[in-house]
């Protein structure tokens, strides 16, 4: 599947979204990736993370044993990714702003795990992800999403594989651009759940 085919379900689905947003990171774009409404469809989210995973699974030579997402957008791509990778699921949440396993979820020390997230905007989450999952003493393989919307620019310490990667500008709440201004901002992520 090509970047071009992953941008297109987006559009297909009315995913990709023009107006005044506030990111899960505090920034403010005018584009936005509503993935929910990709997720809606079975077939659709099928699709995508059945590539996301071939991609997984050329570009990860060792052994994975999990694959562990962010909640809550995670979650589902996560799922569907492990489902076509043959391997079990799980997530972490946020406990007093910390992520980590819950709902007896457990990794031991010496597996290897691949992180599978929505959409990367700064990465935040996803390194908070990685550092979480560091904790147990499992090995993080690698980061797979969907689609990388900080166009190569957010980094981690781990090898990073989005099927997709595109450049969307986002600006500092107090330097925002003149066609934003006259805009309400609408806060759509889900970053503020506990």
């Amino acid at each position: 599947m090509t970047p071009e085919q992953v941008l297109a379900e987006f559009e297909k689905a009315g995913a990709l979204l023009k107006g005044h947003f506030i990111l899960s990171s505090g920034r403010h774009s005018d584009i936005f990736l509503q993935k929910a409404l990709v997720f809606q469809y079975p077939k659709r989210t099928a699709k995508l993370c059945k590539a996301l995973a071939a991609l997984v699974k050329a570009k990860v030579k060792k052994r994975i044993d999990a694959i562990v997402s962010p909640a809550v957008g995670g979650i589902i791509p996560g799922y569907e990714t492990a489902r076509h990778l043959g391997l079990p699921a799980m997530f972490v949440e946020r406990q007093e702003g910390v992520f980590q396993l819950r709902r007896n979820f457990h990794l031991d020390a010496g597996m290897n795990v691949v992180v599978v997230e929505d959409v990367v905007s700064t990465g935040l989450s996803s390194r908070e992800c990685i550092e979480a999952i560091k904790k147990t003493g499992a090995t993080v393989l690698a980061l797979a999403s969907l689609i990388d919307r900080s166009g190569g620019a957010a980094k981690f310490d781990v090898p990073f594989i989005p099927l997709a990667r595109i450049k969307v500008p986002s600006w500092d709440g107090a330097k925002l651009p003149k066609h934003l201004q006259s805009i309400p901002a609408v806060k759509p992520g889900s970053r503020g759940l506990a």
